[in-house]
């Protein structure tokens, strides 16, 4: 394992991201039984969430309270199919809805990536510096983007996301990803918690993912319709 357990200041900014890179799980095929809870201005929500993917093409979930369906989603790399059975609504359409939860800008490549413990950057070694910080390795943009201030914190002993920082000042905008332990899985590396906040403007948001257990490769389906009469979400501009 390149680094050991100890972050090694020598080590190349290129040799990080490549190690970084190779360190994406690698499976056909994930179902795993996750606990959501989800906190707002509003309201607190505790879920029990049935996720599915099939990586690179399909991420589906079902919300269940007590044995009853609350909402199903299904997101591929050009849509997202969600609906909810509380409120009879749902959306059919891009990314913009996810987006507006978060508070950021998300694509499926993004979304794929915080399940997973990858960074939601693009990363290239031309582009990164990288130093030491508290036994992990920090990497940033040589130069930050204006309106875009952005790093990444990477663990030594598996090069996944420790954590991700992410705000947009003129915005008033601040998105922030945290990984608790990983656990080892046919040769790959996956999250065991996953704690998000976002802030935008005056609105807060707090999501904790707990996996509770994960299986590989095995047989999915991912069936997803929407069901009649119910009404379409309208995303305010």
């Amino acid at each position: 394992m390149v680094g050991g357990t100890n972050a090694n200041s020598a080590l190349s900014i290129a040799k990080i991201i490549a190690t970084h890179k190779a360190a994406s799980p690698n499976f056909e095929t994930l179902a795993s039984r996750v606990k959501v809870v989800y906190q707002d201005d509003s309201k607190e929500q505790s879920i029990t969430v049935s996720l599915r993917m099939e990586k690179n093409k399909t991420i589906w979930i079902k919300a269940s309270l007590l044995g009853i369906t609350l909402a199903k989603a299904m997101i591929t790399p050009d849509q997202v199919s969600y609906y909810e059975t509380i409120s009879n609504t749902y959306f059919d359409g891009d990314f913009a809805l996810l987006s507006d939860w978060l508070g950021t800008d998300l694509d499926f490549e993004k979304a794929q990536a915080i399940l997973l413990g990858q960074s939601i950057f693009s990363l290239d070694k031309g582009d990164y510096v990288s130093l030491v910080s508290n036994n992990k390795y920090q990497l940033e943009p040589q130069r930050q983007p204006q309106n875009f201030i952005h790093s990444l914190l990477l663990n030594p002993e598996n090069f996944k996301v420790h954590s991700g920082s992410l705000s947009q000042p003129s915005d008033r905008r601040i998105l922030s990803l945290r990984y608790g332990d990983y656990q080892e899985l046919g040769g790959s590396h996956y999250p065991s918690e996953i704690f998000i906040k976002s802030t935008d403007g005056d609105s807060h948001t707090a999501i904790e993912v707990k996996y509770k257990k994960i299986d590989l490769n095995v047989s999915l389906s991912f069936t997803f319709k929407i069901p009649e009469g119910y009404e379409e979400i309208q995303l305010s501009k």
